[in-house]
């Protein structure tokens, strides 16, 4: 008898397919805009020097490798509220508001995942078209009804009135995800007013919004970011954020993250609290303390947290001028309007509005590596290459 005898085969994750194929490839031109993360000029993902520096003072200082609590280091908790939510939040002091650390943004949605399966029973929730791959299945893995309302148009372009009037439809109740900065994968994000309407349709909707912020920094800044999950806060009795210290502090593989809930009160929030340790305990017991710590050490020291920020600012900047500098690299190929919404785009990706044939032909002719949406990680492009990129791009369009 063999026990295995039915289990199949699942197609593998078509990035990670992607990062093979690219590794695998002879051309030294080749291009990698597949993965999603930060690379600097010399196409490394770098770590921050603050990072380092808090990880020696971590050598030299720490005296324990004991479990932390089922809600994580209470530092990181704590600084972490301040960095999404602002120094000195109402939310904070009314005691309305924690976090439970997560391993990565990615351990924090599942989580939430679970919350809402088990403990909001009946709750539908609806995503953005398109949206990370990953939320698909995360959500329908725990028996949750997954929906979707239209994100971006058939021209490529950010489509709110037909968001609003699909959300304007969803059952009262249900859960709508939102991405607070730096939509993956498409880079398009809401303006200030559009997210004040999104908000007068989850009110009347009485829906309750998870908000997922991946992106901290990448977008307009760590403040300017954080402004519409501030603003639903400050607005609603009852939220869940979802954000990782992945990209912003280089934390890829530590695995950092946490599930932040505001609640009506301190009583409910407890109870919320206590639900969620519990369902944590079934999943990864404890997160691991090691990123959680060096994000504790980093904006609890103000040296090190200015340090951080610089950095942080250095490559939100970069890939701001990597985005105008290839579309100034299709001008002379009378390109840049056609793309000229890579520019207005936010954070590391772009939905370049390339074609799937298009995508496939840059992979085979031209060694450039992009998802077959025609999703790309400006952050993987280099300024030497931009020149290559734009020219590959004008011979397949």
């Amino acid at each position: 008898m063999s026990h295995f005898a039915k289990v199949g085969r699942v197609p593998g994750d078509p990035i990670l397919g992607l990062m093979d194929a690219f590794r695998l490839d002879p051309n030294p031109a080749k291009l990698d805009l597949g993965v999603g993360v930060y690379k600097d000029a010399r196409g490394l993902t770098p770590i921050p020097h603050a990072v380092k520096l808090a990880e020696q003072r971590l050598v030299d200082t720490e005296t324990t490798k004991t479990y932390v609590g089922g809600h994580g280091d209470a530092a990181f908790g704590r600084l972490l509220l301040d960095l999404v939510l602002g120094i000195g939040n109402p939310l904070e002091a009314a005691g309305r508001a924690g976090a439970t650390q997560t391993p990565g943004g990615t351990g924090a949605l599942r989580l939430a995942a679970e919350f809402i399966a088990h403990k909001l029973p009946g709750r539908g929730i609806w995503l953005s078209n398109p949206t990370w791959p990953i939320h698909e299945t995360i959500f329908a893995g725990v028996g949750l009804a997954v929906h979707h309302y239209p994100y971006v148009d058939a021209a490529n372009r950010l489509d709110v009135e037909a968001m609003l009037a699909a959300l304007d439809q969803v059952p009262v109740g249900d859960v709508v995800l939102l991405h607070a900065c730096c939509h993956n994968p498409t880079g398009f994000d809401l303006g200030a007013d559009d997210w004040r309407r999104v908000l007068d349709v989850v009110k009347r909707r009485e829906l309750l919004p998870l908000i997922d912020f991946a992106y901290q920094g990448f977008g307009d800044g760590l403040e300017q970011d954080a402004w519409a999950v501030r603003l639903f806060a400050e607005a609603l009795p009852e939220l869940l954020v979802t954000t990782s210290c992945s990209k912003n502090f280089g934390l890829y593989r530590e695995r950092t993250g946490a599930l932040i809930v505001c609640a009506s009160d301190s009583e409910k929030l407890t109870d919320v609290r206590s639900q969620l340790a519990f369902l944590a305990r079934n999943l990864w017991s404890t997160p691991p303390a090691h990123g959680a710590a060096v994000v504790a050490t980093i904006l609890g020291e103000a040296t090190l947290k200015a340090q951080w920020v610089a950095e942080l600012e250095a490559m939100r900047s970069r890939v701001a001028e990597l985005r105008r500098g290839l579309v100034d690299a299709l001008q002379p190929y009378g390109l840049a309007e056609r793309f000229a919404h890579i520019g207005e785009q936010r954070g590391m990706f772009s939905y370049t509005g390339l074609t799937p044939e298009q995508v496939a032909r840059l992979r085979a002719e031209f060694s450039v590596y992009m998802v077959g949406t025609g999703r790309a990680n400006v952050a993987g492009l280099d300024f030497s290459r931009i020149d290559d990129l734009a020219k590959a791009i004008s011979a397949v369009c």
